[in-house]
């Protein structure tokens, strides 16, 4: 299946959507598949480019499925943009945020002051999915951004999964509104390599002790490769067997599904 040393992996970095779940689905028998991974005496930590939910959240859903996990297991775009705006503006900026409300608290949490489409001195304009996108927001954010507002950018994906197909995504959101203001958002999530950093430093390992498990080439495993970490493909999500055989450098492991790898480590 690979030249991967099964005993040389200490942990894990798994994506959510495409992985675990589509949508409120989930994708085998979650209960089952974490007990395996718990079986093999792996670390393993959940990092997804989703900043729809909150951490807390995300939590929620996982005891919905009968999963129950340590708060510090999870982490999401969201964070990860709320670090790199504390770290960019330690003296505190202001934010327009076209997103969902679970973003906005999240920034909240990590000292954003939030703005409304009233308010014009703003430091920063962050785009995400926003399933109540409208023709105002997209005008507002891009007009703050032609005054000089810097653009932001939770993740590139154009699309995630769902049980009816794929359905748009932040990338979609945030391509309209770099089409408006004649500016290219700033990316935080998947493949840039602050949520594999985050991940890598709650887990205390190396990259080459870890294995990060995706649905989509062009972030999860891109991400992977970039921050040197071993990398699996699992075919539930958006990107296809005949996209991954194409893909330079190609993921490691290409597999069925996330059970299918557990079961085969196992064995």
């Amino acid at each position: 299946m690979s030249q991967i040393r099964f005993d040389q992996i200490k942990g894990l970095i798994i994506d959510m959507d495409g992985v675990l779940w589509r949508d409120n689905k989930p994708i085998g028998n979650l209960v089952s598949l974490f007990e395996g991974i718990k079986d093999l005496g792996l670390q393993f930590i959940l990092a997804t480019n989703n900043a729809t939910r909150t951490v807390d959240e995300y939590h929620a859903k996982l005891n919905g499925f009968g999963v129950e996990l340590e708060e510090w297991q999870v982490i999401n775009v969201a964070q990860a943009t709320g670090i790199f705006l504390q770290e960019k503006y330690p003296n505190g900026v202001r934010a327009y945020v076209v997103g969902q409300p679970s973003l906005k608290k999240t920034l909240e949490s990590y000292g954003v002051a939030l703005a409304d489409e009233t308010q014009l001195d703003i430091d920063v304009v962050v785009a995400s999915l926003d399933y109540d996108l409208n023709y105002s927001k997209l005008k507002h954010a891009s007009l703050l951004i032609q005054s000089g507002a810097e653009f932001i950018g939770t993740n590139q994906d154009a699309t995630f999964p769902t049980p009816e197909g794929l359905i748009p995504g932040s990338g979609t959101v945030i391509g309209a509104i770099e089409i408006a203001s004649g500016t290219k958002a700033e990316m935080i999530g998947k493949p840039q390599p602050l949520l594999y950093q985050m991940a890598l430093k709650r887990l205390s390992l190396l990259p080459s002790e870890v294995l990060a498990i995706g649905d989509r080439l062009e972030t999860d495993i891109a991400g992977a490769q970039a921050a040197g970490i071993h990398t699996a493909l699992v075919l539930t999500g958006v990107s296809t067997r005949s996209q991954a055989e194409d893909y330079k450098p190609m993921p490691e492991i290409i597999i069925s599904n996330f059970s299918e790898l557990i079961d085969t480590w196992t064995k």
